[in-house]
């Protein structure tokens, strides 16, 4: 997707900002309303950005490397759930086979954890929404890492 250069300048208010709320980006855009800024996030920054799990505004990995470059220095800093940092550790890397929810399943419980299978889904599900692991859609949907675990520090949240 091809941004506008309108689009890259707020990409890289967020890049810098977050977390950030709402209102802060109203303020910094110069917008009416906080339901604007969601709306332009929405129709123009929609592949670029998640809510954590305080419903603050973070930006992808994808959308740092694409305001920073491929090379940059800049670590995601994310906070997952317990599950979701193991899924991470077990999960394939970037360039291997991707593997189905029952694969990463068991990787999970062979590191010791004995989760059901819609809270492994969920989890996948929740880490491709911050853009940190890529559906691949295959005869079923298969996953693996979308950046290095080296570009990633994940603060893993008591629960």
């Amino acid at each position: 997707m091809t941004l506008s250069e309108e689009a890259q300048e707020r990409l890289a208010d967020i890049v810098e900002n977050q977390p950030t709320k709402n209102g802060e980006l109203q303020e910094l855009w110069g917008m009416d309303s906080g339901s604007e800024v969601h709306q332009y996030l929405e129709s123009e920054l929609k592949e670029y950005y998640y809510r954590n799990e305080n419903s603050l505004i973070c930006a992808t990995p994808e959308a740092t490397a694409l305001i920073d470059g491929e090379d940059s220095e800049r670590v995601q800093t994310m906070t997952v759930s317990p599950l979701q940092g193991t899924i991470v550790e077990v999960l394939a890397g970037p360039e291997a086979e991707p593997q189905s929810v029952v694969a990463t399943l068991q990787a999970v419980r062979a590191a010791g954890e004995d989760p059901e299978v819609d809270d492994v889904r969920s989890a996948l599900r929740s880490l491709a929404d911050m853009g940190v692991v890529e559906l691949v859609q295959k005869t079923v949907p298969t996953f693996r890492l979308a950046v290095e675990r080296t570009d990633l520090d994940l603060e893993v949240r008591d629960e």
